[in-house]
C-alpha cells in the first residue's frame, strides 16, 4: 500500500508555469515577483509592510536587531519550539530567558512569560505553534504593564487568526516561515511583517547589505554594515501562486481537520490540544497527544503512515543548557510533558478520505496493541 507523507508541498502546473518564467526572465534574483509575494501576504495578513527573506530564522534576526536589542538584553521565549526561536536571540548576543509552555495549548505559559520579566527584559518571542493563534489579549497586557517588545515567532501561523484579527497583523513584528512543511511554501524563505514604517526599512537596509532604503525603495548609498537575507523571484514565483488561492487552500486544511475530527469520535486513548479561544487554527501541523509516543510513531511509520514529534524542549539540549547566553526558568513540566507526548499526523493538500480513514484506522491499532485502550 502507498506511504502516507506527512505532507506534500501544494505544487500546480500554474507554479511550474510561473516558475518557468523567472526562468526565461533571466531575472532570478530579489526582483518583482518578490514584490508581488510581499504585497499579497501584506494584503492577505493585514500588514503595513512585508519583507521576504531567506528563512524565517533570519526574519527573526532582523526583527531583534532593528529593535536594537542585543548584548546584555533580555528576550523571553518559550521552551517548546524549534531551537530557531532561541537561536536567533543568541546569534545577536542577547540573552534567551526560557519558560514553561501550557501543556494544553502548547503555546508559551503567560503566567511564567510574566514572571520571566527582569529590568534587563527587552521583548518576548511568543510562538503561536503548529498554526494554533496566540492570546493577544494577555500579551497586549503584558507588554503594556511591562514596556515590552513583541515579536511573533508565526512560523507556522499564516492563516490563523485570533478574534477575526489575522496573525501577522498583531505584534511588532511577525515572522511567517516558508519552508517545504509550511502550506505556503517558497521551497526556503520567510516573511517579515510589521506596522512600523521606520523598523521594515531598517531590517530592508540591513537584508541588503546596509542599502539606505526609504519606504522600500532603495538608493545607492550604505548606510549600515548590513548582510544579504534577500529572497529570490525565483523561490517567490512558488509562493506567490499559492498565495493566489491561499483562501482555498486554507479552507481545504481546516475541512481536512474537520474530518480527523469525525473520524476519531470512537477512537479512545488519545488527547487533541485544547484550542484558543476566540482563535481559529490554520492546521498547519495536526497534532495529537499520546502515551507512548515513540513506539506509537514507530508503528504508524511501519504501517506505512509518516508520523513524527511535535517539535523539540530546548531545555534537553546541550545548546541551551550549556550556554551563557540561555536562562532556563522554572521545571519545564508543561514542555517535558508536551515533547513526550505530543505527535503529528499526515495533512496536506490532497488528502483523500481514504487516506486519512488509513491514518486512524492505524493509529487505533498502534493505541490498541500498545495498551492505550
Amino acid at each position: 500500500m502507498d506511504r502516507i507523507p506527512l505532507i506534500k508541498p501544494y505544487m500546480s502546473e500554474a507554479v511550474k508555469t510561473r516558475v518557468l518564467a523567472v526562468l526565461d526572465s533571466g531575472f532570478l534574483t530579489e526582483g518583482p515577483v518578490t514584490r508581488e509575494f510581499e504585497r499579497l501576504v501584506a494584503e492577505y495578513v493585514g500588514a503595513r509592510r512585508v519583507l521576504a527573506t531567506s528563512s524565517c530564522t533570519t526574519g527573526l534576526e532582523l526583527a531583534l536587531r532593528c529593535l536594537g536589542i542585543g548584548p546584555g538584553d533580555e528576550v523571553i521565549v518559550p521552551d517548546y519550539t524549534y531551537p530557531a526561536t532561541a537561536s536567533a536571540v543568541n546569534i545577536v548576543g542577547a540573552t534567551a530567558v526560557i519558560v514553561d509552555v501550557d501543556p494544553e495549548t502548547l503555546l508559551i505559559d503567560y503566567d511564567a512569560l510574566e514572571a520571566a520579566v527582569t529590568e534587563k527584559t527587552r521583548a518576548a518571542m511568543p510562538v503561536s505553534l503548529f498554526g494554533s493563534p496566540l492570546d493577544w489579549d494577555r500579551l497586549e497586557d503584558i507588554k503594556r504593564r511591562h514596556g515590552l517588545f513583541m515579536i511573533e515567532d508565526a512560523a507556522c501561523a499564516l492563516g490563523s487568526s485570533y478574534k477575526d484579527r489575522m496573525t501577522g497583523a498583531w505584534a511588532d513584528v511577525s515572522v511567517f516561515s516558508h519552508h517545504p512543511r509550511k502550506f505556503i511554501t517558497t521551497g526556503e524563505g520567510g516573511t517579515v511583517c510589521t506596522g512600523n514604517e521606520y523598523w521594515a526599512d531598517w531590517m530592508e537596509s540591513y537584508k541588503h547589505f546596509g542599502l539606505q532604503s526609504q519606504g522600500g525603495r532603495l538608493s545607492a548609498s550604505f548606510v549600515r554594515v548590513g548582510t544579504n537575507y534577500k529572497m529570490s523571484d525565483l523561490l517567490a514565483a512558488v509562493g506567490v501562486e499559492q498565495m493566489l488561492r491561499v483562501d482555498e487552500l486554507l479552507a481545504e486544511r481546516r475541512r481536512l481537520a474537520g474530518r480527523y475530527a469525525e473520524l476519531f469520535a470512537d477512537v479512545q486513548g488519545f488527547e487533541a490540544p485544547r484550542l484558543v479561544s476566540e482563535g481559529e487554527h490554520s492546521w498547519q501541523t495536526y497534532c495529537i497527544f499520546v502515551d507512548d509516543r515513540d513506539e506509537i510513531m514507530a508503528s504508524l511509520r511501519g504501517q506505512g503512515i509518516e508520523a513524527q514529534i511535535g517539535t523539540y524542549a530546548l531545555h534537553m539540549h546541550t545548546a541551551f543548557q550549556d550556554n551563557s547566553l540561555c536562562r532556563i526558568e522554572g521545571d519545564m513540566r508543561g514542555s517535558a510533558s508536551a515533547f513526550a507526548r505530543t505527535l503529528a499526523l499526515p495533512l496536506y493538500q490532497g488528502m483523500t478520505e481514504f487516506q486519512q480513514r488509513r491514518v486512524v484506522e492505524a493509529l487505533a491499532r498502534a493505541l490498541r496493541q500498545h495498551g492505550n485502550l
